[in-house]
């Protein structure tokens, strides 16, 4: 894997802290890679894309 900064709004940040809390995500960067996996599976992976 390589390394990637982002900037998150402050809320965005507050939701994966709440996520990661609940036990849900192991850390915030497990479910950022699961966030990222799932939009290019919606966004650009799915062959059945009307795009």
């Amino acid at each position: 894997m390589r390394l990637v900064s982002v900037t998150l709004p402050e809320k965005y940040l507050e939701g994966l802290e709440e996520l990661v809390r609940q036990g849900r995500y192991p850390n915030r960067s497990a479910a950022i890679r699961i966030a990222v996996r799932d939009l290019l599976l919606r966004e650009l992976w799915n062959n059945n894309s009307s795009r």
